[in-house]
């Protein structure tokens, strides 16, 4: 089954992302790498002798995500922003298990492809599962890690999908309602258009993310950063930060925010990280 709801809907969401792409404010270039799982677009941007970085996005979204923020990150880093399989960017629709290790594989043939062997991952919501995932797996092939509300650690709260459910039979003012707090962000938000949009024309991946267990958190030896919204609807922060501290990652939970995160704390940590030769192979 197609991961969008129609042609149409598909055609929309990717004439939007070019659009997007049209204004990246960085040179970059665009590349389509050959994988197991399909193609798979990244946008690369940064100087070439720069540490390498990966930025993996969150769910219903792509690497447009990181428009804002790709001027800094360029400025420091060799950057590959990359449109994460089965979600409505510029890469193939495929959805493999969430329960093997067919994410990690599609990683390395990505990082082959470029000649990287070690990067640092910088990665939000269902984005730090794959990336939490890969550096369970590949822990030589991840120099640090930052994770922006990640998933995968802490259960995600029932009563938001309840909220949400009862909310969407208010129609479209119902609907907008369920986004805005389920980010965090206000009604008249240009994040939540965009995720009314998404919601409308594309199937969101269904059934609960894998939960890592502390045996295999336990093996992460890079270092590691997360910041999590204290008031996040969907994932409990609180464990979030809770089972990452006690696998050695610094955790900050910030006041009175939900799923969407403001700020870059996360570029000092990845700076600092490849000033320290946690990048060096």
């Amino acid at each position: 089954m197609t991961i969008y709801k129609s042609e149409a809907g598909a055609a929309l969401l990717r004439e939007r992302y070019l659009d997007t792409l049209q204004s990246w404010p960085v040179p970059h270039d665009e590349v389509r790498v050959p994988t197991s799982e399909g193609e798979t677009f990244v946008l690369v941007s940064g100087p070439a002798e720069a540490p390498a970085l990966v930025l993996l996005h969150g769910s219903g979204s792509n690497s447009s995500e990181w428009t804002a923020r790709i001027p800094a990150l360029a400025g420091r880093f060799r950057v590959y922003a990359v449109d994460i399989i089965g979600e409505p960017g510029l890469s193939a629709e495929a959805r493999p298990p969430l329960d093997g290790d067919r994410y990690a594989r599609w990683l390395d043939a990505v990082l082959d492809h470029f000649g990287v062997g070690r990067a640092g991952f910088l990665a939000s919501s269902f984005g730090g599962w794959v990336a939490l995932d890969f550096a369970i797996r590949r822990p030589g092939r991840v120099a640090a890690l930052a994770l922006r509300c990640p998933v995968g650690l802490g259960p995600m709260k029932k009563g938001f999908v309840v909220k949400a459910v009862l909310l969407g039979l208010l129609g479209e003012k119902g609907r907008r309602k369920a986004v805005a707090g389920a980010v965090g962000e206000p009604e008249s938000s240009p994040v939540v258009a965009q995720q009314l949009l998404v919601a409308a024309n594309y199937r969101y991946r269904t059934g609960p993310f894998p939960v890592f267990g502390d045996e295999v958190l336990g093996r992460l030896t890079m270092p590691v950063y997360a910041v999590a919204g204290a008031d996040d609807a969907m994932v409990d922060s609180v464990t979030t930060k809770r089972r990452l501290e006690a696998a050695g990652a610094v955790v900050d939970l910030l006041p009175g925010t939900g799923h969407y995160l403001p700020g870059d704390a996360d570029l000092d940590f990845l700076t600092r990280s490849a000033a320290n030769g946690d990048f060096t192979t």
